[in-house]
């Protein structure tokens, strides 16, 4: 970056460019046409200049990642990995998954010891804060293994609603995917961040858990991704979830930029994972 740019900041066409958005003149076209915004505000005029480290870009709605030091990791979590980047009991941790990555990645939310499935690692500490807090409530889908099998009855009941010790709860989805040998398969669909939540919520209608794994974690799918490997999410993956997160970033006035929160502290939290 020259002098210049550094203290008038860098061309919003340049920025685009750089960002992996389109070649320079077809980011022009997109700002001429009005299909870029600034901190939430169209921009038309190509001679406009930003600041990457600090304004806020979105392309027909989709937000743009500028910085390039932020990274976005999607990990199917086997079971047997307490969710924390260190564990004092000695238990394995995502310290073997983060290892990968020059960058100090943290785990946003939980899953459980026995949980596996979809969990997103990364460096951007507001991100992860946003995601993470209860009152924003990304929509997770969970596949369980059951015991017994699943009524028609049942299924009605868990998007109805039950009531927990904590109280009352309901999933915004819920399906049957299979019956066979005294064991049923369930998808649900929840927002709610309540500790060990869907376990919990089938066995107060007489399922208890066999296996459970996270399939989806707001815009992200799974996909084909095998138990134990952890990849970069792709650009159109990256856009929806910071979409997602600067759409919900009001909800949580307090944000800790480090992102120490996120994850369990130690192995004496696991009674309080997510799902």
């Amino acid at each position: 970056m020259s002098e210049n740019e550094s203290t008038e900041g860098v061309r919003l066409q340049k920025v685009l460019a750089n960002a992996g958005v389109a070649s320079r003149r077809v980011s022009e076209e997109l700002i001429v046409d009005g299909r870029v915004r600034v901190n939430g505000l169209v921009v038309t005029e190509l001679g406009r200049r930003i600041d990457p480290e600090n304004d806020l870009v979105d392309v027909d709605g989709t937000a743009i990642q500028l910085d390039a030091g932020k990274r976005y990791v999607m990990l199917n979590k086997p079971t047997g990995v307490i969710s924390s980047m260190k564990d004092d009991r000695g238990r394995r941790d995502l310290r073997e998954f983060a290892d990968d990555w020059e960058e100090r990645l943290f785990n946003v939310g939980r899953l459980d010891y026995d949980t596996s499935g979809l969990l997103v690692l990364t460096n951007d500490g507001e991100l992860a804060q946003v995601l993470a807090h209860p009152s924003f409530g990304v929509n997770k889908v969970y596949i369980a293994k059951v015991e017994g099998t699943v009524t028609p009855a049942t299924i009605q009941r868990l998007t109805r609603g039950i009531e927990l010790e904590d109280g009352p709860i309901h999933a915004d989805k819920a399906r049957l995917l299979d019956t066979s040998a005294g064991s049923s398969l369930v998808e649900l669909t929840l927002h709610s961040g309540r500790n060990r939540i869907v376990r919990r919520m089938m066995a107060e209608v007489g399922h208890p858990v066999v296996e459970l794994v996270r399939r989806q974690f707001g815009p992200l799918h799974l996909g084909t991704l095998p138990v134990g490997l952890a990849r970069e999410l792709t650009k159109v993956e990256r856009g929806a979830l910071l979409t997602l997160s600067r759409q919900g970033s009001g909800a949580n006035d307090a944000v800790d930029p480090t992102g120490e929160t996120h994850g369990l502290s130690d192995g004496s939290s696991e009674g309080r994972e997510n799902s």
